[in-house]
């Protein structure tokens, strides 16, 4: 009922229907990134007194010379998961929008 009467909007049924695949696949990439994202900030040393918060161990003089690379490239990471996490959702909603069908 509801896709005849978007599709008398002037949407065809396929079109809709196409919408409501494309939102389940960015619904279900939103969620596992975010889950990523999480694991990513858990897993950063802390920036202020040097203990894992996975494992309460302070960090030696060793460790923290050698993850360098780690940290700068986790840093990366999280900020590129937080941006596409949020274009991604702007997509998300933008299909409502086109649709005009609630989530």
């Amino acid at each position: 009922m509801y896709i005849n009467l978007l599709a008398a909007q002037g949407l065809s049924v396929e079109a809709v229907a196409a919408f409501e695949v494309i939102r389940v696949i960015l619904a279900v990439i939103i969620a596992l990134m975010s889950i990523v994202l999480i694991a990513v900030v858990i897993i950063q040393p802390s920036a202020s007194n040097g203990v894992n918060p996975i494992t309460g161990q302070s960090e030696t003089f060793y460790g923290k010379n050698k993850s360098r690379t780690l940290e700068g490239l986790l840093r990366k990471l999280t900020v590129i998961l937080a941006i596409s996490i949020a274009v991604l959702t702007v997509l998300f909603f933008i299909t409502i929008l086109i649709t005009g069908r609630q989530a």
